[in-house]
């Protein structure tokens, strides 16, 4: 149509391009398409010239200005629309001009166009150096934002960058790591695959495989791709193609049974009606344009009668085809008919009448409307607030370009703006393929992504959606399972990162998240549950009065200390008789007191210990030993001088008489109290949390502070020990019927055992056994003394009276 003002417009309303074999012997055929009328490109074409009717009666955009156009066909081919772009650009004349006005614009001031991506490419190159701008309404391919490539480039839906991202996000959030791909064979598919993968590893997302295919691909093409998908093991299969090369795939896919796969599509398929018939995809998602509303748009396309379109050869073919009859001609064949004007447009069911969903229709709708205004704005400038349009102002395309740049304006509710890479805002809507109570299946907004959110809030969900064959539960498409909370992930050889094995955290380590890459090992008193999913703070151990080894162990410390006090009572009642008199009585009470003392020192050892209770334990057992072994000792210097005294002229007791015993007990337990002050005052025992002997819990122990000290405290104990033992063994064979001294060496020959074998007892005992030990070794050698010394006295006083004597006692028969 003509008018003052020419748009272009370019769309695939065919999808094939009629071949022949050139033999270079005759001029070639002119270009042209073949196949049948796409319903839903005719709709995109018929909405460009609705826009334009509708500004042309605008009184408020380009008043008094008519917008002409020119419609061309690409059959979705580069060469024809290649063709298309230099008629445009050459003042719409349907042969080339080859004269001098060739360097100049013709009559067209933009171009509506095109609906693929390569197409667009080739057209953008012909026009770009001419300034005339390109508004497309379906070629998303994020190599066109490249200003330095598509200068004069413009587009009203979004790029595939944003559409390639969106995806990517919608297959991480249903936790699908492990899918196929599969893609056009052109700018659009290559280019969007190469962006999706490159967001979807970003994502930690893995492709087993992506495999590419064209509709002009031989079928073995699409038998091999079919091939693949049947036999991969990826539940999801991403598609990034085109409309024909899609249906073509599908076509191949139907025609033997598939395993179940859960397609997730592009805009440019996924939101078309004519393959919904493909039932085997139902459950499908991707993401598509807004739906919209254009009113008076479905009353236009309806507007049809076989006299308005027998002059256009497209829109015979359509109806023709629509109706399955002539139009002005006669029938062919028996089984076709002449049209007769009885056809009806309101119950014809078509992708060109399918007005339920708008998306990229409203795409061509704006894109004439960005033009308009950017026209508007040159040629109609506001004067007494109104605007004043010169119809026969010559405007040059690179003025209307310098506008569309920074056009800004809402029509029917949706914003039309333009960034500084000619692309508009990214919204997009979430599409589900669900069955309808009838069994069809319908193409179900589901949700939104909106790009301009911030990050993770860019989708939202608001309603249900159903997946492959119908199922409500999210499929699982992983390469390999979650490796759980407690174990870590080990990449498979010659695998993608995708594909792991779990492995159990070592042990003190623990991972509290799914899928986690390492273990973490837990503070130093932590250690893992038995899950290795969580650090707890270790048991704290020691040995203590509750429980049954602790308990045992005082039942016996104080037992002992109630025998020697009820030993003392004995012998305190009995104290004239003739064998406590006989045994030195004073050295006996303060052997049974330090025995007592002894036993209870053993108490010390048990419980938490603290600082004082380190101190005391040793300190206590070192004195009350050597005053205990003190004791001994003076008994048996005792048992030797006694016997001296015997021989003729000896003079030996008044040597070590009462105050000499006293004087020998206390210089030697004054050495034992001077050697402990040293160790508390240079180095005292202190309270450790033992973290090695265990790895899983803590030893509460006593550190010696100085292991010089320790041993000083256990050397001096011994030396005494073997004193008194040495001369125990030269005092055993003097007469006497009761003679202390075999007693004596007796008792010491048990002490020195149970020392010698506590020290490597003590060494190798792990956390509080090394207690339990010295305990032991306490108890035992204290028991011995007090039975070995007075286990018999005691007997022969309270149960054999007879024998406690003075002449029992110095007779040398013990038979009498």
């Amino acid at each position: 149509m003509d008018g003052d003002y020419i748009i272009g417009g370019v769309f695939s309303i065919h999808n094939y391009m009629h071949t022949v074999k050139h033999n270079y012997t005759s001029i070639p055929e002119p270009l042209r398409c073949t196949g049948s009328v796409d319903g839903r490109e005719l709709r995109f074409s018929r909405a460009m010239v609705f826009a334009i009717e509708e500004i042309n009666n605008s009184t408020e955009l380009l008043p008094g200005v008519r917008l002409g156009y020119r419609i061309h066909d690409s059959c979705a081919s580069v060469p024809v629309a290649v063709q298309a772009a230099f008629q445009l650009t050459n003042g719409v004349q349907p042969a080339f001009d080859t004269g001098e006005t060739c360097s100049q614009s013709g009559t067209v001031t933009a171009v509506v166009g095109e609906s693929g991506s390569t197409p667009s490419i080739s057209t953008s190159r012909i026009i770009g150096p001419f300034d005339i701008p390109q508004v497309s309404h379906y070629a998303t391919c994020a190599c066109l934002s490249d200003k330095q490539q598509y200068p004069t480039f413009f587009r009203t839906i979004p790029s595939d960058r944003f559409q390639a991202l969106a995806l990517a996000k919608l297959v991480k959030h249903f936790g699908w790591t492990w899918i196929g791909a599969v893609h056009s064979d052109s700018d659009y598919g290559n280019n969007g695959m190469a962006a999706f993968l490159h967001a979807a590893r970003k994502e930690g997302i893995c492709v087993e495989y992506s495999e590419s295919f064209y509709r002009t691909h031989p079928r073995s093409r699409f038998q091999r791709v079919a091939d693949v998908i049947r036999g991969s093991t990826a539940m999801v299969v991403v598609a990034f193609a085109a409309f024909g090369d899609m249906r073509m795939l599908l076509e191949e896919l139907g025609r033997r049974p598939s395993p179940p796969r859960q397609w997730v599509g592009s805009e440019a398929w996924v939101t078309d009606p004519n393959l919904l018939r493909f039932s085997f995809c139902a459950g499908a998602i991707g993401v598509g344009i807004p739906q919209s509303v254009i009113p008076g748009l479905r009353e236009f396309l309806l507007d049809l009668s076989p006299a308005k379109v027998a002059g256009s050869q497209v829109l015979t073919e359509f109806w023709e085809s629509a109706f399955n009859c002539r139009l002005g001609r006669s029938a062919d064949g028996a089984e076709e008919t002449v049209c007769d004007g009885t056809e009806d447009m309101q119950k014809l069911q078509s992708p060109y009448t399918d007005t339920s969903q708008l998306r990229i229709t409203n795409m061509v709708y704006k894109a004439i409307y960005a033009i308009a205004h950017a026209m508007h704005n040159v040629m109609c400038p506001e004067r007494n607030s109104a605007p004043q349009c010169d119809r026969f102002t010559k405007i040059e395309p690179t003025q209307v370009l310098g506008q569309l740049k920074r056009v800004n304006f809402s029509r029917n509710g949706y914003q039309v703006s333009f960034d500084a890479n000619g692309d508009p805002l990214a919204l997009y809507e979430l599409v589900n393929w669900q069955r309808s109570e009838s069994g069809s299946t319908e193409i179900v907004t589901v949700g939104y992504y909106d790009a301009s959110l911030p990050a993770g809030q860019e989708f939202h969900m608001n309603r249900n959606l159903t997946w492959a064959q119908g199922s409500t539960q999210v499929p699982v498409s992983v390469c390999s399972e979650s490796c759980p909370p407690g174990t870590r992930k080990v990449l498979q050889k010659g695998k993608p990162v995708c594909c792991y094995d779990c492995i159990p955290c070592p042990e003190g380590e623990i991972s509290n998240t799914t899928d986690s890459p390492d273990c973490l090992p837990c503070p130093e008193e932590f250690w893992p549950n038995a899950d290795r999913d969580l650090c707890l703070p270790k048991p704290i151990e020691f040995l203590s009065f509750h429980e049954a080894l602790g308990i045992i162990l005082a039942t016996f410390s104080v037992g002992g200390a109630c025998l020697a006090v009820v030993t003392a009572t004995v012998f305190f009642r009995h104290r004239a008789s003739a064998i406590v008199r006989a045994n030195n009585a004073e050295l006996s009470f303060l052997l049974l007191f330090s025995l007592a003392l002894c036993f209870l020192c053993s108490l010390t050892f048990i419980g938490s210990p603290s600082d004082w209770s380190c101190m005391l334990r040793h300190t206590a057992f070192g004195i009350t030993f050597v005053l205990c072994i003190s004791c001994v000792l003076g008994k048996t210097i005792v048992v030797l001088m006694a016997f001296r005294a015997t021989l003729p002229g000896s003079n030996v007791m008044k040597w070590f008489g009462p105050p000499q015993q006293r004087m020998t007990v206390a210089s030697f337990t004054f050495i034992q109290a001077l050697i402990c002050t040293l160790w508390l005052v240079l180095n005292p025992p202190f309270p450790i949390k033992n973290l090695t002997t265990y790895k899983e819990r803590i030893i509460l122990e006593c550190a010696l502070g100085s292991a010089i000290g320790f041993w000083a405290v256990l050397g001096y104990i011994g030396l005494l020990a073997v004193l008194c033992f040495v001369l125990a063994v030269l005092a055993r064979k003097l007469p006497d019927n009761f003679n202390e001294a075999k007693l004596i060496t007796f008792s010491m020959l048990i002490f020195c055992a149970v020392w010698i074998t506590f020290i490597p007892a003590y060494v190798s005992s792990p956390g509080k056994f090394t207690v339990a030990v010295e305990i032991f070794a306490i108890l035992a050698s204290s028991f011995a003394l007090f039975l070995c010394i007075f286990a018999q006295k005691c007997f022969i006083i309270l149960f054999r009276p007879e024998k406690n004597t003075k002449k029992h006692l110095m007779s040398k028969n013990p038979s009498d």
